[in-house]
């Protein structure tokens, strides 16, 4: 029982909304941001892959 309780942690989920919000501001700003700047792009990226890394360590943790 202490599995499911832990799975269903109201923690994880503040931690998957928090991923999914900083992924979906790195997609905004690779398509907000200027198409000549590579500084746009860098964070973008950096953002997504960010938010990417979060997820799926809070997905990690509900599933194990």
């Amino acid at each position: 029982m202490e599995s499911m309780q832990n799975a269903n942690s109201e923690k994880h989920y503040k931690v998957l909304v928090i991923a999914i919000a900083i992924g979906i501001t790195g997609v905004f700003i690779r398509f907000a941001g200027d198409e000549n700047s590579t500084y746009f792009s860098w964070i973008a990226n950096l953002l997504l892959i960010l938010g990417v890394f979060i997820g799926l360590k809070a997905i990690f943790k509900i599933i194990s």
